[in-house]
């Protein structure tokens, strides 16, 4: 009887501690899972807030990154913004993004090449129509030049070539800065009859004062005369343009170690250190060349001496400044790209500068085996008249040349006639003294301005000048009014090798 209670109470005990124990397990499932609840909370909020950042790297990569990142390619000056967190620029996702800035630049790069190709092609087909309409135009001014001898109607004539040969240059840059020939091909010519053919095809070519101080002969090759005279005209107008127009533009032509350097002072305005770097870089021609990089409108200049420059070795630096304030460019002719000629053979242009320099005296030559040099006297040369200068000396020379043995009444000439017992007794051929270039040319240019004041003059003498000198006048006028660009005609007489008209 004693044992059915002992055992209910033992139950009962056993029961009670199994709730406790069960109670307990519920309690630490519950604090479990509400801490399990807690976390996914915490990393739903984590979770939350990694989404918000990777949206707003993406929207700042949009809206900001890559933008800056295609201006880049053109100009190279602009910063691309970092990630919004500084954290995130050595994770993956940071790289993950640079990447994309790099394979957008490269696309960018890419298609911006093939579209400026494709301009340039364009360009180039336009310009080459435009500079056969401009040769058959200057071929037609020419034939109307040589056909008409009035000088006011040559006096218009001359000033629509010089309108359309500035026209042609302008065409023609625009042809090469799109991978275009230079469009001529010339013979071997005097450098100084390059540069002053470069300076014949600028508006204000009356501003531009050349001191040559180079050796007698000193010519290009047939291939580099025609981008050397490009080239200077490039530079003379872009020192045109950024000086007073009552200020000159000074050119120098000197020797210098490996070869020959056209130097041209401007008293302009100067560059900045930035246009100066650009500049540079442009002439230097070592980049690639894009329409798009040369403003709006496009400034070609530059990018035609870069051209020229790597197609044909030559060197430009524009990085100095000049003694006048403005700036210096120098352009250096290499020594392989010099020739010579014989001044005496083939002059240089009447109306280029003549050069400082002397050539060196011939030495006397010994005398022959066998001959008596005591025997005789020996013959001494007549020195020539000293050769004048200027429109009056011109006069002066054709005075000489054409009316040898006349004389001057009332200021003017009287032909005296020739009998047998005038005739002038010959010179030896060893005494003659040779016929100087300039003089040739004075006579020449006499000669032109005479017959021109000749048939524009009235028919009454008493309306000529007393001193018995032709009025200046008409195309043959001295050299006060003389015009270098008919200087292209006379020392780079172009031959027809591209299928064009010849120049």
């Amino acid at each position: 009887m004693t044992a059915l209670p002992d055992l209910a109470a033992g139950g009962l005990a056993l029961g009670t501690l199994s709730a406790f124990a069960l109670g307990g397990q519920l309690v630490r499932l519950r604090r479990r899972d509400a801490r399990r609840r807690a976390e996914i909370a915490a990393l739903r909020t984590q979770l939350d807030g990694s989404l918000r950042a990777f949206t707003s790297e993406v929207e700042h990569l949009a809206a900001r990154r890559v933008p800056a990142a295609a201006g880049q390619v053109t100009h190279r000056h602009l910063d691309v913004p970092g990630p919004l967190q500084p954290l995130t620029a050595d994770t993956p996702l940071g790289r993950a993004l640079d990447d994309v800035l790099v394979a957008v630049q490269s696309e960018v790069a890419a298609q911006r090449t093939r579209v400026d190709a494709a301009a340039q092609a364009g360009m180039r087909g336009a310009t080459r129509e435009i500079q056969a309409a401009l040769y058959r135009l200057q071929d037609a001014l020419r034939q109307l030049q040589q056909r008409y001898d009035d000088p006011e109607l040559a006096q218009t004539l001359f000033a629509l070539d010089h309108e359309n040969e500035q026209s042609l240059r302008r065409a023609q840059v625009a042809a090469v800065v799109c991978g275009a020939w230079v469009g001529l091909a010339r013979e071997e010519s005097h450098l100084v009859d390059a540069v002053t053919g470069g300076q014949a095809r600028l508006a204000g070519y009356h501003r531009v004062t050349v001191h040559n101080h180079l050796e007698p002969g000193t010519a290009l090759v047939s291939h580099a005369v025609e981008p050397v005279a490009i080239i200077v005209a490039e530079l003379l107008d872009n020192a045109l343009r950024h000086s007073a127009p009552d200020t000159d533009v000074v050119v120098s032509l000197e020797h210098v170690h490996h070869g020959v350097c056209v130097t041209i002072d401007d008293a302009g305005l100067g560059m900045t250190e930035d246009e100066r770097r650009r500049a540079q870089r442009l002439v230097a021609g070592d980049d690639p060349i894009l329409l798009t990089d040369l403003g709006d409108p496009p400034r070609m200049g530059l990018a035609a001496i870069g051209r020229l420059t790597r197609q044909f070795d030559l060197r430009v630096d524009v990085s100095s400044a000049s003694p006048y304030g403005g700036v210096r460019a120098v352009l250096r002719v290499g020594s392989h790209l010099l020739s010579r000629l014989d001044p005496d053979e083939k002059p240089p242009a009447a109306s280029a500068p003549r050069t400082t320099r002397r050539p060196a005296p011939a030495r006397p030559a010994a005398p022959a085996p066998g001959s008596d040099s005591g025997s005789g006297p020996t013959p001494v040369p007549v020195p020539a008249p000293a050769p004048a200068h200027g429109y009056d000396a011109e006069r002066t020379e054709s005075g000489a040349a054409g009316h040898q043995g006349a004389a001057v009444e009332d200021g003017l000439p009287r032909r005296r006639r020739r009998t047998a017992s005038a005739a002038p007794r010959p010179v030896a051929a060893e005494t003659r003294p040779p016929r100087r270039p300039e003089d040739a040319a004075a006579a020449l240019g006499a000669l032109q301005a005479g017959t021109a004041a000749a048939r524009s003059a009235a028919p009454d003498p008493a309306e000529q000048p007393d001193d018995g000198t032709p009025e200046r006048g008409g195309r043959g006028a001295g050299p006060a009014d003389h015009d270098p660009r008919a200087d292209r005609s006379a020392a780079h007489e172009p031959t027809d090798h591209e299928g064009g008209a010849a120049r």
